[in-house]
């Protein structure tokens, strides 16, 4: 089919949804390339290059490849390695030793999938860029970029998709929104596409084996550096036991304390200034009010008087009902009509009204 809506770079994971992506724009007209985002390096973060299931594998590549001649689309694949590592990797590493659990795949959509990649497509004589992310793009009565929720619940992906900028969304396009996982897989099968069958990954692509502290470990000794073992106290002080590194823990943790004790124990903080990991009963865990900085709108400008939103802290939050009120320097506050439990700095809070995602920020603090 000749080309008519347009020239179109596919990010191709070397997964069901980006194949099934690429073949859905093939068929509306437009002039589909797909492209593999080398991302990483194996000697950076291990695992084997053979037989890996993540993105940036050979195996990965094969795939996309395959995809590619089969809906007879040219493909690349593009070494974003430095970038990713500089503003994703180094990232991920020293938030956690700030006593943070950042979200690396929203700081990888930020500046990289939507920065040097739309970078790529634009040398590459594109108009547009496309994902397999299951979201919805569409423009509000205000004529700005919003994004919607997948129709499909169990997938929906706005909640990593925040951080786009007004310029980037113009520009992308989303094919899977209204699809569900189950329509995907049955289009992948019916083109006989090579990757209809293959298992998903919602983990770390980074982290072979799905142990952020085995990564941090090795990654940080490559460099010369070490995490300091300090104490485990209860709310008054008192020593209860010693942590290996306090990047070694996230707000709400109960496994791995190593803490004989009558009743459960969770972390409740991360205090890297005195070196230490602070637990406490599940009880003291729920939060009302958080605040959260480094914001991003997508259905308006600014954020110039309170409001109210559904407000999702973690990716399997259920959304929640709160007051946003805005603050100096890019920041805001939300009050919870229920508490909340583990607010957790350095993890993604998205606002929405409904299915519309009106924008995010990174959490900051809870009290």
């Amino acid at each position: 089919m000749s080309a008519q809506r347009g020239r179109v770079l596919v990010a191709m994971s070397g997964g069901v949804d980006s194949s099934v992506a690429a073949l859905l724009l093939k068929e509306q007209g437009y002039e589909v390339i797909g492209a593999h985002m080398k991302l990483w390096d194996f000697v950076d973060v291990g695992g084997d290059i053979h037989r890996d299931g993540r993105c940036c594998t050979i195996d990965s590549i094969t795939d996309c490849r395959f995809v590619c001649d089969a809906i007879d689309a040219p493909f690349y694949v593009l070494n974003l390695s430095a970038e990713f590592k500089e503003t994703v990797i180094d990232n991920f590493v020293s938030e956690y030793r700030d006593g943070r659990t950042p979200n690396p795949c929203v700081r990888c959509n930020i500046d990289v999938k939507w920065d040097a990649f739309l970078d790529k497509a634009t040398a590459l004589g594109c108009d547009y860029i496309a994902t397999g992310h299951y979201a919805i793009i569409e423009q509000n009565d205000e004529h700005r970029w919003v994004i919607r929720k997948g129709i499909d619940g169990t997938r929906d992906q706005s909640y990593v998709l925040w951080g786009l900028r007004q310029e980037a969304l113009a520009r992308t396009l989303m094919p899977l929104g209204s699809m569900t996982k189950k329509e995907v897989r049955a289009l992948a099968e019916k083109y006989d596409l090579r990757t209809a069958a293959k298992p998903e990954s919602r983990e770390i692509c980074f982290v072979a084996d799905n142990d952020y502290r085995r990564f941090l470990s090795e990654f940080e000794a490559k460099r010369g550096r070490t995490f300091a073992p300090g104490p485990i106290v209860d709310p008054t002080g008192r020593v209860l036991g010693q942590h290996r590194g306090t990047a070694f823990y996230t707000i709400g943790q109960r496994k791995g304390l190593g803490i004989a004790h009558p009743t459960p124990l969770y972390v409740q903080e991360i205090d890297v200034s005195r070196n230490r990991v602070v637990v406490g009963c599940n009880d003291t865990l729920y939060h009302n009010t958080a605040e959260a900085e480094n914001l991003n709108w997508l259905a308006f400008r600014a954020v110039e008087a309170d409001f109210e939103a559904e407000v999702k802290i973690r990716y399997l939050h259920t959304p929640a009902p709160a007051i946003v009120r805005p603050l100096a320097d890019n920041r805001v506050s939300i009050d919870f009509s229920d508490p909340q439990r583990a607010i957790t700095p350095g993890q993604t809070v998205c606002f929405y009204d409904g299915n519309t995602l009106l924008g995010g920020g990174i959490l900051s603090s809870q009290t």
